[in-house]
């Protein structure tokens, strides 16, 4: 009994910011990576960043150096900061979780509804 929710969408100009999270709730014992994807009209969904249970992250070439994704784990949330905005960013965002829901079970993986993301030139 996992979900997830994310907020920040909006509306933005092109060289604007947005900050993203995105709030994991219910049976949890332990979080394990935390990933941001999109979707943009007519194309496929594509990983923007992944963040481990230890730090660790990575992220498509196409956002270094402008987005940065990060963890609380005391509030069971990450965050995907977007700065330098371009249109091609215009996309729905959806958050990722693999979640362990117990001791010795298997984490398994847990999607968000998506948040829009449109940027204006």
């Amino acid at each position: 009994q996992v979900q997830l929710v994310e907020s920040g969408g909006g509306l933005v100009q092109a060289g604007g910011s947005l900050r993203l999270s995105c709030v994991v709730s219910g049976s949890i014992f332990s979080i394990n990576a935390m990933d941001w994807h999109r979707q943009a009209p007519g194309k496929q969904r594509e990983l923007v960043a992944a963040i481990t249970s230890s730090s660790y992250t990575i992220y498509a070439d196409s956002v270094k150096g402008r987005f940065t994704i990060s963890r609380d784990n005391a509030k069971n949330t990450v965050y995907l900061q977007m700065n330098s905005l371009k249109p091609e960013d215009t996309a729905v965002y959806y958050c990722a979780a693999q979640v362990q829901t117990g001791w010795g079970s298997d984490p398994s993986d847990y999607w968000g509804q998506g948040t829009q993301v449109t940027v204006s030139s």
